[in-house]
């Protein structure tokens, strides 16, 4: 598979917290240059271009070339996947917590 058609999974993307902050720092602004984004990580700007080319993968951020430089912007919409799945988890405890609360009112 070439690495233009690759499409990384949404989850393995967020699996790192280097890649969930610069989601969160992308979530902040229109969009950043590379330059921009590398002086809030304590790493190179190869390794910090890894991070980025792992969320263009999984169409997490989108990247535009203005001169000679690249500018990322984040595309959020993959980030409901995540969302739809954690609520799904969220109904379940809210129903166990409140299956506890009855018995613990019970045991009065």
């Amino acid at each position: 598979m070439n690495e233009k058609s690759q499409v990384r999974d949404v989850y393995d993307a967020v699996a790192d917290p280097t890649r969930r902050k610069l989601i969160q720092m992308l979530a902040d602004v229109e969009e950043l240059p590379l330059h921009e984004i590398t002086v809030h990580f304590q790493m190179g700007r190869t390794a910090v271009s890894k991070h980025l080319s792992i969320l263009k993968e999984a169409n997490l951020v989108i990247a535009r070339k203005v001169g000679r430089e690249t500018r990322y912007r984040l595309n959020a919409t993959p980030l409901k996947e995540v969302q739809d799945w954690v609520s799904f988890y969220e109904g379940f405890w809210n129903e166990r917590i409140a299956k506890l609360n009855l018995l613990l009112e019970e045991k009065k």
